[in-house]
C-alpha cells in the first residue's frame, strides 16, 4: 500500500478547497482564469498533486471570501 506524503490535516484543507469553490459558486476554470492560471493548475492543487503554499491559499481564500482560518478548520 502507497504511503502519502500528505497528513491528514493537509487532506482537510484539500478538501475545504474545493468546498469553498463550490460554495462561491465556481469552477475550476473560472478560478484558473481569476488568477491567471490553467485550470491544470487549479485540478492539481484541489487534488493534492501540486501542493500549494500559503501564498497561494491566501490567494484563492481571497478569491472564495474566506478567511485563512477556514481551511485551517478554525
Amino acid at each position: 500500500m502507497p504511503k502519502t506524503i500528505y497528513s491528514d490535516k493537509y487532506k482537510r484543507v484539500l478538501e475545504l478547497l474545493r468546498q469553498a469553490r463550490k460554495d462561491a459558486g465556481l469552477t475550476q476554470i473560472d478560478v484558473a482564469g481569476a488568477l491567471g492560471k490553467s485550470q491544470s493548475y487549479v485540478a492539481k492543487c484541489e487534488s493534492g498533486e501540486r501542493r500549494i503554499d500559503v501564498v497561494e491559499l491566501y490567494e484563492f481564500a481571497n478569491l472564495y471570501q474566506k478567511s485563512i482560518g477556514f481551511f485551517l478548520d478554525e
